[in-house]
């Protein structure tokens, strides 16, 4: 049997649970902003220790919905080279100007100095993203540098539901974070996003950004330029269930990847990106750097075709620089995420992953390597 790159797990009493869920909304008609997103709002800042959240439509709709709040129109804002294109769009889309900086290559995330390097006199905010459900020691740096200009941090959250760094939850490190709820993430409500923040100003704009930029929900007085951010019904019952499972479905991953780290261990040439000390990561992702000239190309054709193992999607393949649509804010070369970026590749991680798939990943990735390296 084939290991795929990913696989969405709900078992028999989630679809049960979510049913259930479903059968109530239908009959009571309240199909957004109603109780169930009340109840998953709840639940999520709870396993985060957070003060407040605010359910919307995507983890991209949360950021610029965050960004919106903080006001960046027409201003800088820095965002690492290593992450979704979404970070920079939902910049864009604020009214911002993104402002790449360089990551460290241990993290994939930014470091106090390719921060330095990047903030400018018109910076107004600093998106700090978790790639994998990794979260780099040096954040508090990262945070008192952001101080020091009076910008707020806040993070990208994307990856790293129920992540942790020294006993702190993603999400509690900056002014607000933001998480999406896609159909890969750890936890999903099929579509959907969460900001948590301990600001209720800031809980209390997100809120009116969300619904069309209402003053409340039963009127039509419209006092910000809001957006049909909202969460269904629908997807927030999904979430709520979904959401039950995040403990066990991280303590699977994370027993997936101390069998990565010890079959890598004894590789040379492959270089894993690991979880840094006081880190306890979901791995979202486990992230693993090819050695120089080995074609990644071939090293994932090989894999699947004669091992029946899909290494799941790159997190990226392409740095935010070098994407097209961003070339208007290109200012040079970004050499380590460049690097990083041309070598990773992903080892599939499931939440319901079994040892007999962990092996076969293993024995597929030992059998490539010797084969191009």
């Amino acid at each position: 049997m084939g290991v795929p790159a990913a696989r969405i797990v709900f078992d028999e009493s989630d679809r049960t649970a979510v049913a259930e869920a479903v059968a109530e909304i239908l009959a009571t008609g309240a199909m957004t902003l109603g109780p169930w997103t009340e109840r998953f709002e709840q639940a999520f800042a709870a396993e985060h220790g957070a003060s407040h959240a605010v359910a919307v439509s995507s983890g991209t709709s949360a950021l610029e919905i965050v960004l919106r709040t903080v006001g960046v129109r027409d201003r800088d804002v820095v965002v690492p080279a290593v992450t979704f294109y979404a970070t920079a769009g939902a910049v864009l889309h604020a009214g911002g100007r993104p402002v790449i900086a360089d990551v460290d290559p241990a993290t994939l995330a930014l470091s106090p100095e390719t921060l330095a390097a990047a903030l400018t006199p018109d910076t107004a905010a600093v998106v700090l993203v978790h790639i994998g459900g990794l979260i780099t020691p040096a954040v508090d740096e990262l945070r008192a540098l952001c101080n020091g200009h009076g910008v707020p941090l806040i993070e990208d959250a994307a990856h790293a539901h129920g992540s942790s760094l020294g006993g702190r939850a993603a999400g509690s490190f900056g002014l607000a974070g933001a998480f999406s709820f896609y159909p890969t993430k750890v936890t999903t409500s099929g579509e959907g996003g969460m900001i948590l923040t301990e600001s209720p100003d800031l809980r209390d704009e997100a809120r009116i950004y969300r619904d069309q930029g209402k003053g409340s929900f039963s009127t039509n007085h419209h006092v910000l330029p809001g957006y049909s951010w909202r969460i269904s019904e629908l997807n927030a019952a999904v979430g709520a269930v979904h959401l039950r499972r995040l403990k066990e479905f991280i303590e699977t991953r994370r027993a997936v990847a101390r069998r990565y780290d010890e079959a890598l261990a004894g590789l040379d040439g492959l270089e894993p990106v690991v979880e840094p000390v006081g880190c306890r990561s979901n791995y979202y992702k486990y992230v693993v750097l090819l050695p120089r000239g080995v074609d990644r190309a071939d090293f994932k054709r090989i894999a699947a075709e004669e091992h029946g193992v899909r290494l799941s999607g790159e997190v990226y393949d392409l740095p935010l620089h070098l994407q097209p649509v961003l070339s208007p804010y290109r200012r040079g070369p970004l050499p380590a995420a460049e690097d990083v970026c041309a070598r990773q590749i992903c080892l599939p991680v499931h939440s319901d992953m079994t040892v007999d798939e962990t092996e076969q990943v293993v024995d597929a990735v030992s059998a490539v390597l010797r084969r191009l390296a």
